[in-house]
């Protein structure tokens, strides 16, 4: 097993309208990338908040460049080799531009609507000169100690990223829950159903079980500065 380093990268933050957030007040939240590094070249999971003036008027995301995120963390848009998409909702592949000619590994669940579904993301960001999709239907090893796994939810084609290192694996969940709380809501909920629990119970995603497979040390997320631990 590798030693494989996996880094928060910060892109900026936007804010979610009270309408969004259902809860009477506006929210702040932080658009968060990882990069991994990787003897194969480093993989960054996630690229940044797209531009448009649509996007500007409902969110008023303050942006860090891709060039200046990675800088904070010691790297530069040449280091990157790989990339992969939680999903492909404008604030996760913003900065896919940026970075032509390497495989962007997303599941074809996801790739079909964004190319054909209206109002489904910023379609400049999608097919860009020098986009190249690796397409995925299930859980892949795109390299040695990283795995895919699909975590549907939040789109039909969302997916997180496992990471296996010697001090305890790191699950890279993107926007599989908007919060570490609700993941942590999850993990219990899975632990009292298994144990026959009476009903009424709270049902969480199949793949919450396939992730705690791997045995996660840490389960980190797109839009949340607050990491999971068991």
């Amino acid at each position: 097993m590798t030693d494989l380093q996996v880094r928060r990268v910060d892109f900026g933050y936007f804010i979610r309208s009270a309408a969004e957030t259902g809860t009477g007040s506006p929210r702040v939240e932080p658009c968060l990338g990882y990069l991994i590094d990787h003897p194969d070249g480093a993989l960054l999971v996630d690229t940044g908040i797209g531009a448009h003036p649509a996007v500007e008027a409902r969110y008023r995301p303050r942006r860090i460049p891709l060039v200046d995120a990675l800088a904070a963390v010691g790297r530069r848009p040449d280091d990157v080799r790989h990339i992969v998409n939680c999903h492909l909702h404008f604030d996760h592949c913003g900065g896919n531009p940026e970075l032509p000619g390497r495989p962007i590994f997303t599941q074809r669940a996801e790739l079909e609507p964004a190319r054909t579904k209206e109002h489904y993301t910023l379609p400049e960001l999608i097919d860009s000169s020098g986009a190249r999709y690796v397409e995925l239907d299930d859980e892949a090893e795109v390299l040695p100690g990283v795995v895919i796994v699909p975590t549907p939810g939040h789109t039909a084609g969302h997916q997180s990223v496992v990471v296996r290192r010697r001090d305890g694996t790191v699950v890279v969940a993107g926007q599989s829950h908007d919060h570490a709380t609700a993941f942590t809501g999850d993990v219990p909920a899975g632990r009292a159903r298994a144990d026959g629990a009476g009903s009424p119970l709270p049902v969480p995603p199949d793949w919450v079980a396939r992730l705690l497979e791997f045995d996660p040390a840490r389960v980190v997320f797109a839009h949340d500065n607050a990491v999971w631990t068991p």
